[in-house]
């Protein structure tokens, strides 16, 4: 199947009429963006974009020999045109399947919001699914972003192509993901792409970590062919200062797997109303699909193949929050605080438990996020119990650092690439 996309933006476009924001002002060239449309094989047109006959001619197509015109979802962009000869646009009722003369098949698949997602198959049994702005097959909410009603998406293998609201539904890609329906080697593209994220680099790269990508307006993609999807990291370590952005990082590079295991090396502290309080940020803007485990005895994580007890490759990611509160766990275990002890011992006892971390992070199979403070370019402590933390947590981030194929620094919200 031969699909050409008229538009790969949100319904009202990037840039957004009037709008005044940095990444609005940013979306010039291949990175300015029509509402998202496609046409199948020169036959199926799903969605309308302004002007979809100059669109189409703009990409060295034509719709005249368009016999279906199908719509996804409620339009609130600008004002609907149908060009004269065009059947008028209509929608496939949930579950239902559409044959068309030419031999594609079209199968309506419900999604969680108002519209309709649309699985395509051609005529050499290639298979693309579609979804609409904003949405994700419906029957999210099982507790392991499985879905529980429509068997659509998962019924007959992986897709070829995918074409979703990456970046707006990253739990629908999971939920994708977990029933079969995405694999290695399905061609993951987002759509409907809006202002939330600047566009050029930092798209790409927040797509990259996800297993997804993004092509401009009028590309044509051959479902079925062979295309190099993003090479996902198996250990990434995230660095930053205090409020730096590197959590949300974190997270948001796991937001489209399913099953993620959180690790939460900070614990409880009775009283500390502040500490509760972030705890409660860090929960509430995690998926709920997740699983979190408050442990700081990280090397049997590492070694698990995950829930379920499959094999490695399909052990459960884990993210690692953070390695600074293991290393002030282990520190406590071991007496490090006090000069005798850590003389006498502590010093070594330190080395062997974060050598244990750091074969630990080698040797697993699991897909691994950690996030780590970065304290080496801040006044140096005034105690030497302070001193000692921050050159044992430059080496352990280093150690750890080096057994992983993606380090990033996180400055002021924005993600600098160390390596990978």
């Amino acid at each position: 199947m031969d699909v050409t996309l008229l538009g790969t933006g949100a319904p009202q476009g990037l840039p957004r009429p009037g709008c005044p924001c940095a990444a609005c002002a940013t979306a010039v060239g291949d990175e300015a963006r029509a509402a998202t449309a496609l046409l199948v094989d020169g036959a199926l047109l799903i969605d309308l974009t302004p002007g979809p006959a100059f669109a189409a001619a703009r990409a060295g197509q034509s719709l005249a020999g368009v016999r279906q015109v199908l719509l996804s979802h409620p339009h609130d962009g600008p004002a609907l045109e149908v060009p004269a000869g065009l059947p008028q646009p209509g929608r496939v009722a949930d579950g239902r399947e559409l044959a068309l003369l030419d031999g594609h098949r079209v199968r309506a698949v419900a999604v969680d919001i108002p519209g309709t997602g649309y699985e395509i198959s051609g005529v050499d049994g290639e298979r693309l699914l579609y979804l609409p702005p904003g949405a994700a097959p419906s029957g999210l909410g099982d507790g392991n972003g499985r879905a529980g009603g429509d068997e659509g998406a998962a019924g007959s293998g992986p897709y070829d192509l995918v074409l979703l609201d990456v970046l707006g539904r990253p739990d629908a890609l999971a939920w994708l993901r977990a029933s079969g329906a995405v694999d290695a080697a399905t061609d993951v593209l987002a759509v409907h792409l809006d202002h939330e994220v600047p566009p050029g680099p930092e798209l790409h790269r927040r797509l990259a970590a996800v297993g997804a990508r993004a092509v401009p307006d009028g590309s044509t993609l051959l479902a079925g062919e062979f295309h190099a999807v993003p090479d996902l990291p198996r250990r990434t370590l995230v660095l930053g200062g205090a409020r730096s952005g590197k959590s949300v990082e974190a997270e948001r590079r796991l937001a489209a797997f399913p099953d993620v295991v959180y690790v939460a090396t900070g614990g409880t502290r009775d009283g500390d109303e502040d500490w509760a309080q972030r705890v409660s940020l860090h929960r509430e803007r995690r998926p709920s699909s997740w699983r979190t485990v408050e442990t700081c005895d990280l090397e049997p994580l590492l070694a698990a193949a995950g829930p379920g007890g499959g094999r490695p490759a399909e052990a459960a990611p884990l993210l690692i929050d953070c390695l600074a509160l293991w290393l002030t766990h282990v520190m406590d275990e071991v007496g490090a605080w006090d000069e005798g002890t850590w003389e006498a011992g502590g010093r070594r006892a330190l080395r062997e438990r974060t050598d244990a971390l750091v074969a630990a992070v080698r040797a697993t199979h699991r897909r691994v996020v950690a996030v780590s403070n970065e304290v080496g370019s801040g006044v140096v402590p005034a105690t030497p119990a302070g001193r000692r933390f921050r050159d044992e947590l430059g080496r352990l981030n280093a150690a750890f650092g080096a057994e992983c194929e993606q380090v990033l620094l996180v400055v002021a919200g924005q993600a600098l690439a160390l390596r990978g």
